[in-house]
């Protein structure tokens, strides 16, 4: 009795080992992809991102009808553009915000060489942290990377913009408009910096939406490379 006892005992334990091992045989195995093959993946998912949503950005409308990126008042001249909308001025309002996102979209368009030498710039050992890190950990690597350098380059870029269009015009107008109208404060804004910084925003945002995707939907992943790697993070 005994002997069928532990005769049936180790059948249960070779078939839990077996069943074991074959789930361990559908992990991802990290010794059967190098880290040259995991940074290029890495780097392939941010050009992806670069190529496909930031180029978005550049095309007519792509701040100014893009929800998650478009361009509006600083919370400090929100009561511009309501006091303006208040009084029948929604036209005007309008125009001023376009000003703002074309600034931004002219701006992107000198950004692909700085995120091409960023992105050429990952290491082995940023590939395994960001492989393993938040839905975003690429983004946030290319952000600290070229931050700095696109806002030296944006910036010039919508101040020049915003003489192109006649943007110091149009706000002249907008500003003094708000101005006459009674029981306000007068408001004199520089908005380059901040049109600057906004189109900054926008930018890494996009890059995060594509990095959301690939980490997280299987049908992202578009390139066998692309869905070797992050497959290791799943």
């Amino acid at each position: 009795m005994i002997r069928k006892i532990l005769a049936v005992i180790l059948v249960l334990n070779f078939t839990a080992c077996a069943e074991l091992q074959q789930v361990v045989n559908q992990l991802p195995q990290s010794g059967t992809i190098g880290n040259t093959e995991i940074a290029s993946g890495l780097r392939q998912a941010l050009d992806l991102g670069i190529d496909k949503q930031v180029t978005k950005l550049t095309q007519t409308d792509g701040f100014f009808k893009n929800d998650l990126v478009k361009i509006l008042l600083p919370e400090e001249l929100a009561k511009v553009d309501k006091a303006l909308r208040d009084i029948g001025l929604s036209n005007l309002a309008d125009e001023g915000l376009k000003v703002l996102n074309r600034a931004a979209e002219d701006a992107v368009k000198e950004s692909t060489p700085i995120f091409v030498d960023a992105v050429k710039s990952i290491t082995f050992d940023d590939a395994k942290n960001i492989l393993l890190g938040d839905n975003d950990a690429a983004t946030q690597f290319l952000t600290s990377k070229t931050q700095e350098a696109l806002y030296t380059k944006f910036n010039p870029v919508i101040k020049n913009s915003f003489s192109k269009v006649g943007a110091d015009k149009i706000w002249s107008n907008l500003i003094n408009k708000y101005n006459s109208i009674p029981f306000t404060n007068n408001v004199n804004p520089d908005l380059t910096d901040y049109v600057t910084g906004e189109a900054l925003k926008g930018v890494f945002t996009m890059i995060a939406v594509e990095e959301n995707d690939i980490r997280t939907k299987v049908s992202s992943r578009t390139t066998d490379l692309l869905k070797t790697v992050f497959a290791l993070q799943d």
